[in-house]
């Protein structure tokens, strides 16, 4: 089976084969841009651009790819507009002729503001910033999972400023990526791991280490600890339970380290009340280690609470500067069911009961990484200017559906500004802005070469100040 080799010319849709043929004949360019319309969360952090330029579209056409081109789409029935394509590959070596511009990633950016404008820069292919829309629309999906990553963190923030003296000391592993496996590709997995580790640090995604190396200049993005799965525990068989939490001890723990162990395989009371609590108390204790206990089933509020309750008695709390009580040498993560609304909940319930938050951290899988999609954040890519060649300027290009307000597109070369004094950003036409105020969107790429390259250090450190 021959490899298949990326084709920047059909990492598109098919209809827009023909729009060569669409557009007034005299158009010189477009401006395109790419906002978030409204959806689940009111603003956007915005992540993942740099993945897109350096992975796709600084990928340059080569001969081959044409030729590619035209026969698949002669077979699907698609005119191609192959004399353009060539011309890139004449005029331009092959480089893509557009400049893309966009706000710095990790900046939280609120909806209906440009993240990132395309213009084409070639008069003789100036469809060619529509045509990239299908693989450039695609920066929802690192956008969407850090947006939601970002908001949970401040769900877990505040219970943590509410029940714990250092929460910043804190906050950083409290959630942590179980996704890999919930996802529809390694890419996936790469992708939107690494959008999680803008916020966290806590991740068991392994791919999501590797694209942050390669695309973000990250040597270490994220971290985690030895645990135990439903296979390990259970290959003991149901009588060898207790001897197998005695065997993590011995494997893993030790003074300042953490382990975690999943407790519900048989019966999570007993595990954790009997075999935990009791019999291998004082090891655990002598060892100078943390076990993170780990409830799997039942309902995510009730269990977190019980488990919590079930440590405290066998072991104890001490009572943090603010009145809560912080588990002695254990900790509690939740990983079944995991969502916004089960870890406010939890956080809930633990507070009401005299618990701080930093007791437990949670695991997240599907839901952080693959329920999501492009209609969380109504993501859309317009065309909102055109330039032709007997009309002096850009003219707007727009749609304002009567039966759908919410779908009406912005008008003109628009881009996204701050005030610098108060924060506040706004979408305004470029030079409309009020006196002072800022244009956030910078040149980030041009003709296949990458302008900025932020690490994801950088990043972080920026969205740090929202």
């Amino acid at each position: 089976m021959n490899e298949l080799n990326y084709n920047p010319i059909l990492d598109t849709d098919s209809y827009k084969a023909s729009h060569f043929r669409q557009y007034p004949k005299n158009t010189h360019s477009l401006y395109a841009y790419i906002e978030s319309r409204g959806g689940l969360y009111d603003k956007t952090l915005f992540f993942g651009l740099q993945y897109i330029l350096k992975r796709y579209l600084s990928q340059g056409i080569t001969r081959d790819n044409i030729e590619e081109a035209a026969e698949l789409f002669a077979a699907h029935g698609e005119p191609f507009d192959r004399k353009g394509w060539e011309g890139i590959l004449e005029r331009h070596n092959g480089r893509l002729p557009l400049i893309v511009r966009a706000v710095p990633e990790g900046t939280l950016v609120p909806t209906h503001c440009p993240l990132v404008t395309v213009q084409s820069l070639d008069p003789k292919v100036a469809w060619l910033a529509s045509y990239i829309e299908t693989m450039l629309l695609r920066v929802w999906y690192p956008i969407t999972v850090a947006t939601q990553s970002w908001d949970i963190k401040q769900i877990i923030r505040k219970y943590l400023e509410e029940t714990c003296d250092r929460p910043d000391d804190e906050i950083l592993f409290k959630l942590h990526d179980f996704g890999a496996r919930g996802v529809s590709s390694e890419e996936s997995a790469g992708i939107g791991g690494m959008a999680h580790l803008v916020n966290f640090r806590g991740t068991d995604t392994l791919s999501a280490l590797r694209y942050a190396r390669a695309y973000y200049q990250e040597p270490m993005a994220g971290f985690s600890i030895p645990a135990s799965e439903h296979s390990t525990t259970t290959s003991y068989g149901r009588k060898g339970e207790r001897g197998f939490f005695k065997k993590m001890i011995q494997e893993f723990s030790g003074p300042g380290k953490l382990f975690a162990c999943v407790v519900d395989s048989y019966d999570i009371y007993n595990a954790v009340d009997q075999f935990i609590g009791q019999d291998l108390k004082e090891e655990l204790i002598q060892s100078g280690g943390t076990m993170v206990v780990r409830p799997d089933s039942g309902n995510p509020v009730e269990m977190a609470l019980a488990t919590a309750k079930m440590l405290k008695a066998r072991f104890g709390v001490t009572p943090n500067g603010k009145g809560y009580g912080v588990l002695n040498h254990v900790r509690i993560i939740y990983g079944d069911g995991v969502n916004p609304t089960s870890i406010r909940g939890i956080l809930m319930e633990l507070k009401a009961h005299g618990f701080s938050a930093e007791n437990i951290a949670f695991g997240m899988g599907g839901a952080l990484l693959q329920r999501v999609d492009r209609d969380t954040q109504r993501m859309a890519m317009k065309v909102s200017a055109l330039e032709t060649s007997t009309e002096q300027g850009w003219r707007d290009v727009y749609k304002d559906p009567i039966t759908d307000k919410g779908k009406a597109s912005k008008k003109g070369r628009v881009s996204t500004y701050q005030n610098p004094e108060t924060g506040e950003m706004a979408c305004y036409r470029l030079g409309e802005a009020p006196k002072g105020w800022t244009n956030l969107l910078r040149p980030v790429w041009l003709e296949g070469q990458l302008l900025v390259e932020d690490s994801l250090e950088t990043i972080r450190k920026r969205s740090d100040t929202f």
